[in-house]
């Protein structure tokens, strides 16, 4: 028991520091490591929790329902992020919604702290919905920035590694303690989603 406990806190204490990073609004626009544009949109996406948030709690969900499902996760969501920031360079700047970064944190929170049982398509097309999503608008934000295709490119291989060390962390997990420690790190993720939602109902 003593080990969930201190899981548990350690994963509240992340899910905190995440949500206070999400008080103020952060847009897509880059900024420069030093280090060449595949670094400064990696860094992007690694220092943007509305991104990062819910593609870990995407990995951690397809991890929780098997082998299968996180190589899926791992093929689809970076590629769809790839293919939106793409389209999004060539359209016209778009800051997104909080409401839909909130709806988003709900989503996936919900599925894995309820440890609820998709189907391998549908959770295919979430990946694909969240990466194009979230992909356009990055790609909105990065099209005036010099080199924003090489920037592009960092930030998707990014979400590959979260993907992949995340589902690959669930997967092989038996112990009831572990499974249900990963499904108490959703309900937290949920719970940031509701304070989001509400924040920007309140601000709107």
């Amino acid at each position: 028991m003593k080990v969930v406990r201190k899981f548990e806190l350690l994963v509240s204490a992340t899910v905190g520091v995440a949500v206070a990073l999400c008080c103020a609004p952060a847009w897509a626009h880059l900024n420069s490591t030093g280090m060449g544009p595949i670094y400064d949109g990696s860094m992007h996406f690694l220092a943007s929790p509305e991104d990062l948030v819910p593609v870990f709690a995407l990995a951690l969900f397809s991890g929780q329902r098997g082998a299968r499902y996180g190589r899926r996760a791992l093929l689809v969501l970076p590629a769809s992020w790839l293919v939106g920031g793409l389209v999004g360079l060539t359209a016209s700047l778009s800051n997104g919604s909080p409401i839909g970064s909130a709806i988003w944190f709900l989503l996936f929170g919900g599925l894995l702290a309820g440890d609820v049982r998709l189907s391998l398509n549908t959770t295919t097309a979430l990946a694909a919905a969240l990466g194009l999503y979230h992909g356009y608008l990055n790609g909105t934000g990065m099209r005036q920035a010099e080199s924003a295709t090489v920037s592009l490119l960092g930030l998707t291989l990014s979400v590959f590694v979260v993907v992949a060390l995340a589902a690959a962390l669930v997967v092989p997990l038996r112990a009831y303690w572990a499974r249900i420690a990963v499904r108490v790190a959703g309900s937290w993720i949920a719970a940031s989603g509701i304070l989001m939602l509400g924040w920007a109902v309140r601000t709107a």
